[in-house]
């Protein structure tokens, strides 16, 4: 299981909510060049903060972030609509989704067939939420079908999974570099005493 201290979880958190400010959707503090990191910054919650209380935390600042894009950034408001409410079981289930694979985790190559799991449950539940949530109720289309919700899938989802991987192979790398740091150190206490 992966266990951090409080003082270690608050600086992941931190560092998570700073990624989120910086790469969500077009506002006055986004890099145009970053893929949004909100679906992986909702997986590295659940995964590495123990509390359940900084999910509400990242649901509010994703919430605010979008109100002041739409409000203050002069982004457009067509993804404001009454499905916006499916972005919560979404996130959570990629929380859901991080915080299973914490439990399953070891730093070993085994994990990385609990962690692929994760990643894909995680991804597909939440791709399907929001994504056919905004689909059949944000009244943005009309005559919707399963067949048209599977076309704009298969077209949309691996543009959201290209960001999402592309920021879990940054965490895993980053993750792997610390683990092996504390590591060594741990081998050279027990060599030194």
């Amino acid at each position: 299981m992966l266990t951090l201290s409080i003082r270690n979880q608050i600086m992941i958190g931190l560092v998570l909510a700073l990624l989120m400010i910086i790469t969500r959707g077009h506002h006055f503090a986004s890099l145009q060049n970053l893929p949004g990191a909100s679906w992986a910054v909702f997986f590295l919650v659940g995964m590495y903060l123990r509390s359940a209380w900084p999910l509400l935390g990242f649901f509010a600042l994703s919430w605010w972030l979008d109100f002041a894009a739409y409000t203050w950034g002069g982004t457009s408001g067509f993804c404001l609509t009454p499905a916006y409410i499916f972005l919560l079981p979404a996130y959570s289930a990629l929380w859901f989704a991080g915080r299973w694979y914490a439990h399953q985790h070891q730093f070993a190559w085994r994990t990385l067939m609990p962690l692929s799991l994760s990643i894909l449950v995680g991804f597909g539940i939440c791709q399907l939420i929001s994504s056919g949530g905004f689909y059949f109720f944000s009244g943005r289309f009309e005559d919707t079908t399963l067949v048209e919700l599977g076309q704009r899938l298969i077209k949309y989802s691996p543009m959201y999974i290209e960001s999402f991987m592309f920021y879990i192979g940054i965490t895993a790398v980053v993750h792997a570099a610390f683990a092996m740091l504390h590591n060594s150190s741990n081998q050279s206490q027990i060599t030194a005493g």
